[in-house]
């Protein structure tokens, strides 16, 4: 499973880890995914997301519907 957020679209950023004698090794930051479930009133099912906690954040705000409208509207199947 790739590390991405469907609804906001964070993925894995690339950066190096420092030791103490300043040697350089290539490193990798995971945004924070989750696999949620969420009832979708208007399809009367569940759908499964793959989100980050900002993403979570998100649907609690705006709701589901809203959420799985913005996650279609950038091409991803739900």
């Amino acid at each position: 499973m790739s590390a991405h957020c469907q609804l906001t679209g964070a993925k894995p950023g690339f950066g190096n880890s420092i030791s103490h004698s300043h040697r350089r090794t290539s490193r990798r930051f995971d945004p924070n995914i989750h696999n949620k479930r969420y009832w979708l009133p208007s399809e009367g099912r569940n759908v499964r997301l793959t989100l980050s906690t900002k993403g979570i954040k998100t649907v609690d705000a705006i709701g589901i519907e809203a959420a799985v409208a913005r996650i279609r509207a950038r091409g991803v199947k739900v």
